[in-house]
């Protein structure tokens, strides 16, 4: 059983305690559930960066990236620095996130949300909603293709744009399919954990030109981004480069003032 495996049977576990606890009700009658969305696949189409830059505490293959910052603060920063968007990683036990971190995020900060999270369950989508999320992400690694089919289909019935992960063409070619927005291409190896964006390239040709392409994992210099965009990538979701530092918001700062000169 590799991490992935272990990571997706907790969350079964996860799901089913939370749907106990929480009713569904509940969920729809939140502050937050009947706002009105904010469509990331259309800010990165507007966009001359791209960057989604991601709120990340820890992960399995890093441990500890950045224990110290509040999740507002780099939501705001990143705002200001002109990201499209932000990516709030919600899984607890392997990423040390939460829903409230979530929240925080949105009132702090206007910009399109994702939810990063390893979806199984419509449930996880009504979750998403009720805690201020404009986009969630499906991974096709976890996901027949029936559950990508159905967990789309919700989520656009609940406004919210969808992001699917893909790490190779088998992936790709069993994910593809209206009810989507945006196509991902994941450049970390899940068996090795070696990171190349070598298949973000090598996928480009074969992702519909309707989709918003993103390359996602171990972008870290502008002149990757800058090669990337030959291949009609939109979309960049930069995780640990700005989160391992000692203030990510100044970094994305740089970093988007760099590509932008």
């Amino acid at each position: 059983m590799n991490i992935l495996d272990k990571i997706v049977a907790d969350k079964y576990k996860e799901v089913e305690l939370k749907k106990s606890v929480i009713p569904i009700k509940q969920l729809e009658h939140s502050v937050l559930f009947n706002r009105k969305t904010t469509s990331l696949a259309q800010a990165l189409r507007n966009s001359t960066t791209g960057i989604i830059a991601e709120h990340k505490r820890r992960s399995p293959s890093k441990a500890v990236i950045n224990q110290k910052v509040s999740v507002q603060d780099v939501a705001l920063d990143y705002e200001t620095a002109g990201a499209c968007g932000m990516s709030v990683l919600t899984d607890g036990k392997y990423f040390g996130g939460s829903l409230d971190d979530l929240i925080l995020a949105r009132a702090a900060v206007q910009m399109p949300l994702l939810r990063k999270e390893f979806i199984i369950d419509e449930y996880q989508l009504l979750e998403a909603k009720a805690h201020g999320a404009d986009v969630i992400l499906l991974i096709a690694a976890v996901l027949t293709r029936d559950q990508i089919k159905a967990l789309s289909e919700f989520a656009k019935s609940l406004s919210l744009d969808v992001l699917l992960e893909v790490h190779n063409q088998e992936e790709l070619e069993k994910s593809i399919m209206p009810s989507l927005d945006m196509l991902g291409v994941n450049n970390r190896n899940l068996k090795t954990f070696e990171v190349s964006t070598a298949i973000s390239k090598s996928l480009s040709t074969q992702i519909p030109d309707e989709f918003v392409k993103i390359s996602e994992s171990g972008i870290s210099s502008i002149e990757a981004i800058k090669d990337l965009k030959q291949y009609g990538y939109e979309g960049f979701l930069i995780g640990e480069n700005f989160m391992k530092t000692e203030n990510p918001g100044a970094s994305a700062v740089e970093f988007i003032k760099s590509l932008k000169s």
